[in-house]
């Protein structure tokens, strides 16, 4: 089958490069994706600003519709957030094209932080006590009388810059006037959710989810826990400087005992499961559970209707299983029947970006990457900021990579061991090259996850 993937960062190089492994799929077709998978087995990037068949006064969502009916997928991925709050696998389900991805409603969950934290507290999911905020001198007199430490987050979409751990009220004032006032990421902040400050290490764990009307009359609905892993936000080694979209991953997390995935399992999953099937949405897709282990037990911090960025580059090589029997799974409403299985070892995936990164950063740098030496020390780039660089328009073939974004690449490796996994992916980082290249030296080792 060909199968129509949806976006263009590190997490979809991952999806592509896994769904490229299955004997059932022939073709991937990416949209728009990116360098690395312009180069990765079965796949094909595909813009639709190049497609004649595609006008220009078609709807954006319509656009995939019309890449996906005129390659022939039969079978579609969603990676991001924002297309699948906008209702991309709405159409594309309306169109005959089963998609791997939550319908509209139930992206709200991603989409408003304030939806999120209502759905939470009606299902008794455990969480943080919070409170929205519309108004700003509300929000600040909150502040005045609650204290510090506290957090604020704004409640629409903001690519992950939108949350503040205030650890003084003057942070937190701070906060709420750039959400709110000057706009730092836009109408998301306009509302905010205000909450307690819990103590704890964070942690991720994604999963799979296949609930319908359907298979929630049939006793079939169900959410599928992947093994745990652990994102290293914040820019510098030691857990320092500013926060990230991610500066690495591992997986799976040692301090993560059977005793917290049982309480995760009793107190989080299961209560968002059941809220799933009340609410009656239509979620077929991934959903990322954002964690914080406090000593009362693990709580959510947040949902992600997808799989999560960097920590998909982490989980994925583990897979002991066809990524795209799962995906069929999800959307044909066996998945409760469904066998995961995992490789036994770890997963360790330091992030490189550009220098600058998160503020201001160069583009167009050229990547040097000695595929070869990578390959033999066992390791796998994945590309999330960087473009095929043809330089000559007349021809079609790619010369090369050049940076396009903040966060360029993750190294992933796997090992037996964890000692083996991080010795591994950081000998292979020594042979990709680019000017300014920045990455943390110390993911997964010990105080380098970010604690409260």
């Amino acid at each position: 089958m060909k199968v129509l993937v949806v976006g263009n960062g590190g997490r979809e190089h991952a999806i592509a490069w896994k769904l490229a492994q299955s004997p059932l799929v022939t073709n991937i077709i990416c949209v728009p994706g990116n360098g690395g998978t312009a180069l990765e087995n079965k796949c094909v990037n595909v813009e639709a600003s190049n497609c004649s068949y595609i006008s220009e006064d078609t709807e954006p969502l319509q656009t995939y519709v019309k890449i996906a009916k005129h390659e022939g997928c039969t079978l579609a991925v969603v990676g991001p957030e924002n297309p699948l709050a906008e209702g991309i696998a709405d159409i594309l389900w309306q169109a005959g094209i089963p998609t791997v991805g939550p319908k509209k409603d139930a992206a709200q969950l991603e989409a408003s932080k304030d939806l999120a934290k209502a759905f939470m507290s009606k299902y008794n999911v455990a969480c943080a006590k919070s409170k929205t905020f519309t108004d700003e001198r509300e929000a600040l007199a909150y502040i005045k009388e609650h204290g510090a430490p506290i957090v604020i987050k704004a409640d629409g979409l903001a690519a992950g810059k939108g949350v503040v751990v205030a650890k003084t009220q003057q942070e937190a004032e701070e906060a709420v006037i750039d959400l709110m006032e000057n706009n730092v990421v836009g109408t998301a902040g306009k509302k905010l959710v205000i909450e307690d400050y819990l103590t704890g290490s964070e942690i991720s764990i994604l999963a799979a989810v296949s609930v319908t009307e359907e298979s929630a009359k049939a006793g079939k609905a169900c959410i599928l826990p992947f093994l745990s892993a652990r994102d290293h936000k914040r820019l510098g080694d030691g857990a320092t400087g500013p926060n990230t979209g991610g500066m690495g991953a591992i997986s799976p997390v040692d301090d993560v005992t059977p005793l917290i995935l049982s309480q995760f399992e009793k107190n989080i999953l299961e209560p968002t499961l059941k809220g799933l099937i009340q609410e009656g949405y239509d979620y077929r897709g991934f959903i990322f559970f954002g964690l914080m282990l406090t000593p009362e037990g693990p709580k959510c911090l947040e949902y992600n209707v997808r799989l999560g960025d960097p920590e998909t580059q982490a989980v994925l090589p583990l897979m002991d299983f066809d990524f795209a029997s799962l995906c069929q799974a999800i959307t044909e409403g066996t998945l409760k029947d469904f066998d995961l299985s995992w490789k036994k070892g770890y997963v360790v995936a330091p992030v490189v970006v550009s220098g600058g990164y998160p503020r201001s950063y160069k583009k167009g740098l050229p990547i040097e990457i000695q595929q070869e030496t990578i390959d033999s020390l066992g390791a796998k780039i994945f590309i999330a900021g960087a473009i095929a660089d043809r330089r000559h328009p007349s021809s079609s073939k790619i010369a090369g990579l050049v940076t396009s974004g903040g966060r360029v690449l993750a190294c992933s490796s796997y090992g037996t061991t964890f000692e083996k996994a991080w010795k591994q992916a950081y000998a292979a980082l020594e042979y990709v090259k680019f000017e300014n290249m920045f990455y943390r030296k110390d993911i997964g080792l010990p105080g380098a996850a970010e604690s409260n």
